[in-house]
């Protein structure tokens, strides 16, 4: 019984995906480039020290930028956003709404970590004053997460709430009201805050430009190999 013959492969068909990796690999470390650019610019705003500027409703933000708030803490509504690591270990952000105006959007503010000690937690320890009160800290963002599972925010209508890495959205829909697009870190002077040690994401910009390298010298191989296998073919035809 004659077999069939399996016809060969395209020539042109390793240097067609090789071509294509490599611009993938350039790609990816263009793209490390400019995600290492960006921690760059941040770690440099986060050592600006120059002093608060008073917070309005409406005004153009940038990230880590001091900024001091008037209103009225909400102490009937706060967030305790849970699995926050610090120091190796499991605790809460403390995020409390402060009302400023009642036609603008609530503003966020982180009041810091506290340490996970046992399930019955003790809500006592969250009471701010209900007064008028002027608060310091930096344009900061909600914690995020790769991949998280299930529902952000407990559904239960008691207060505090449990969330896990929940999205602006999500708060605002637990509110019940818009909030503001940014977070406030509480100063560490401030009053009424807890652990508090804001710094830009441990990931600097030198590991996102080692990445790049990475990828850079991944394409560079490839593509010297790409060659070196077109040249053999083309000297043995």
């Amino acid at each position: 019984m004659n077999q069939e013959t399996k016809k060969p492969l395209p020539t042109w068909l390793p240097l067609v995906v090789g071509t294509l990796l490599v611009a993938q690999f350039a790609g990816l470390g263009a793209w490390q480039i400019s995600r290492g650019l960006e921690k760059r610019a941040d770690q440099a705003a986060f050592r600006d020290e120059t002093g608060f500027s008073a917070w309005q409703d409406g005004m153009e933000i940038r990230p880590y930028q001091r900024l001091k708030a008037t209103g009225y803490y909400d102490n009937e509504r706060q967030f305790l956003l849970e699995n926050i690591i610090v120091n190796s270990r499991y605790g809460y952000y403390v995020l409390t709404p402060l009302m400023s105006q009642e036609d603008e959007p609530v503003l966020l503010v982180n009041r810091g970590w506290i340490p996970k000690e046992r399930d019955d937690f003790d809500v006592a320890v969250l009471t701010v004053p209900t007064t008028k009160l002027t608060v310091r800290g930096r344009a900061g963002s909600l914690p995020r997460a790769g991949y998280k599972m299930g529902d952000a925010i407990n559904a239960t209508p008691s207060w505090p709430k449990a969330a896990v890495y929940p999205s602006h959205e999500e708060v605002a829909a637990a509110l019940g009201a818009p909030i503001q697009p940014f977070v406030l870190l509480l100063d560490h002077e401030e009053q009424h805050g807890f652990f508090r040690h804001w710094v830009p994401t441990e990931f600097g910009p030198g590991k996102h430009f080692g990445y790049a390298f990475q990828w850079f010298a991944m394409g560079a191989v490839l593509s010297g190999l790409l060659i070196w296998n077109y040249r053999k073919k083309r000297f043995q035809s």
